[in-house]
């Protein structure tokens, strides 16, 4: 009889942890929260070090490697302005990250994977606050359909190889995030740093401070305008992005709501899922001891044919939205989110917002019950959040 054996697993502190996207916002933060509990043996790459496109690469860096465990931190992303613009990069980039990283990852026996991927997974219109089963139920929203549609193809991929072949890969869906190094680059960032240092800009235009103005600038230049350039060229391609003299325009009514995540919280969060969560957690069926795993009918070993297969099992029904929702179950519009920007820049002019350009998805609020189920929660609210990030934001230009 064919029967599911998910293999649970215990990562040890000597344990060797890849962290693809270790210098991202995320993974950055996982890397570190790792560090904190004792997990020191981590591995990570640059994408100039290790282009996780490239097939061949990838295939070399876990031959030499060998990990016990990955996380998939690494992500071709960007803002309603870049997902428009870059369709098809973007679900042709992060398809083929995926792809390369899973399949290298069974080839080389991973004993635990965590995948993350982004809320925009659910549809457009889905029923509020979002529960994992709403995932596949009506239309994506159209300014990242790609990018969802990629991210969707890893988390099936997760429970795709579970049920197939008993591995134990986790997904976890985080709502916007942000944090210590963060994206502030206008061209392509999220909408809190956009809007944070669009108003910053600002103020320093109204205060004359073209030190620091230039400082910014050589820090992140904004199409390849840095502070060399005159105060002429600054000001014109700041105008281009709604950042005027003491006037900031942001896109959209400022009506759609936004659920943020600290990004510290996201990898505690994903931390917590790595090291004390299994797949048979999640879809709540009784643990099989790996002993068995892989036995084929005459007892030899096959992984080609797992015992895990999950058509072999009806009686368990459809194992689907397995993955995990990680967010703070708490929601505010983009104008609420913009005063608490101008208290903490503390900013004095006006802002605008454009009515003509898109809100993106009306509201996106997450379920976390399953989360928390799990045994985590969150501890870093929006208030703070802001002040916390604005203040990371001054310390980068000092470096």
């Amino acid at each position: 009889m064919l029967v599911y054996m998910s293999r649970d697993i215990v990562l040890s502190k000597s344990s060797k942890i890849y962290v693809a996207g270790h210098h991202g916002l995320v993974g950055s933060a996982i890397w570190n929260n790792l560090k904190s509990r004792g997990y020191n043996n981590l591995v990570g790459r640059t994408h100039k070090e290790l282009d996780l496109t490239d097939q061949y690469a990838v295939k070399k860096f876990f031959d030499e490697e060998q990990p016990d465990a990955v996380v998939l931190a690494a992500a071709f992303v960007g803002g309603i302005m870049a997902n428009s613009l870059y369709r098809a990069d973007f679900m042709m980039m992060n398809m083929k990250i995926q792809c390369n990283v899973f399949s290298e990852a069974y080839a080389h026996n991973v004993k635990k994977f965590l995948f993350l991927g982004s809320t925009c997974i659910y549809p457009k219109n889905a029923p509020q606050p979002m529960k994992e089963d709403a995932l596949l139920t009506s239309e994506l929203e159209y300014t990242n359909e790609e990018y969802a549609i990629a991210k969707i193809a890893g988390l099936k991929m997760c429970e795709s190889y579970n049920l197939q072949y008993g591995t134990n890969y986790l997904a976890v869906m985080p709502t916007n995030l942000y944090g210590p190094n963060d994206n502030f680059h206008l061209e392509n960032s999220h909408v809190m740093p956009a809007m944070m240092r669009k108003i910053y800009l600002s103020k320093l235009i109204h205060d004359g401070d073209w030190k620091s103005i230039k400082i910014d600038m050589d820090k992140r230049p904004v199409e390849g305008i840095n502070g060399d350039a005159s105060q002429e060229e600054i000001l014109k391609v700041l105008a281009k992005y709604g950042i005027e003299n003491n006037k900031v325009t942001l896109w959209g009514t400022g009506k759609p709501l936004r659920e943020f995540l600290w990004s510290e919280d996201m990898a505690d969060a994903s931390v917590h899922v790595l090291l004390n969560v299994n797949f048979s957690d999640i879809i709540g069926i009784e643990k099989y001891s790996s002993v068995h795993y892989g036995a084929s009918v005459d007892g030899a070993v096959d992984r080609n044919h797992s015992a895990g297969r999950g058509g072999a099992i009806p009686k368990l029904g459809e194992i689907r939205n397995c993955h995990i929702n990680v967010g703070t179950g708490k929601e505010l519009t983009i104008r609420e989110l913009s005063e608490l920007v101008v208290k903490a820049v503390g900013f004095e002019g006006e802002v605008v917002f454009d009515a003509s350009k898109p809100d993106g998805t009306p509201r996106k609020l997450i379920d976390v019950s399953k989360l928390h189920s799990l045994g985590w929660t969150h501890k870093v609210e929006i208030d703070e959040g802001v002040q916390k990030l604005f203040d990371w934001y001054k310390q980068s230009l000092a470096h």
